[in-house]
């Protein structure tokens, strides 16, 4: 029986339509590195500032000698301008599967790689908070010693809603990263959803126990474990 779904954010719960990945390869590009597709894909839902670090060494960039936190800063005013420019917005159908889990007696956990700084006003935005009707608890890339494909935040979301088992925990995400995590926790289910974007087609090479349009469908499945 699932107890607590924990579930990633950008791409996952919320659409907020790929700015977070253009942001991040704009200011990679901008310290003079080469940002492809598949570069970008590596680190996406992982922490922001680490991304951005590894993406400026890999791609043949060079981090600046104050490190990295003057790019973590252009990020986070890139992204606020993508977001002031077109807000996020729930993935369709999603606020009713968390009422829906909830209703059922299931814990809802959002983790992210994001850190609080910009967690916060994207939750308030959407009008989500911690201890909400839809959202039981919140973990930030911040909130742990090191972000996925660790399994930290899985385990900080499961000490935050009081669960204490790992095999009724349902881990979801859009990316690599998001299932490396949950099967890196030992998680009861690990759920690929096809909303962000990367497709269904490669989550499917990476380990999971289930793929799914979209979180929108996860209170049938975790009604059927």
């Amino acid at each position: 029986m699932i107890e607590l779904v924990a579930l990633d954010m950008a791409g996952t719960t919320i659409d907020e339509h790929g700015d977070v990945y253009e942001a991040l390869r704009q200011v990679v590009v901008e310290q003079g590195a080469d940002v492809d597709d598949g570069l970008l894909q590596q680190f996406m839902g992982t922490d922001k500032r680490h991304a951005i670090a590894a993406m400026t060494l890999a791609g043949g960039g060079a981090i600046p000698g104050e490190g990295v936190e003057p790019l973590y800063e252009r990020f986070r005013g890139l992204l606020e301008e993508r977001y002031r420019a077109r807000p996020p917005e729930p993935v369709a159908g999603v606020p009713e599967a968390l009422a829906e889990l909830r209703d059922a007696g299931v814990r809802v956990a959002l983790t992210t790689g994001f850190a609080g700084d910009v967690v916060e006003p994207l939750l308030a935005s959407l009008g989500w908070a911690a201890g909400d009707e839809l959202v039981d608890a919140v973990v930030c890339a911040d909130d742990v010693t090191a972000s996925r494909p660790a399994p930290y935040m899985v385990f900080r979301a499961m000490e935050r809603t009081k669960v204490i088992a790992v095999d009724a925990v349902l881990v979801a995400g859009d990316t690599p990263a998001d299932l490396l995590s949950g099967t890196n926790a030992g998680a009861g289910a690990v759920v690929g959803v096809g909303t962000g974007a990367v497709s269904l087609a490669e989550l499917a090479r990476v380990r999971h126990t289930h793929l799914l349009p979209s979180c929108a469908d996860l209170p049938a499945l975790v009604a059927g474990l």
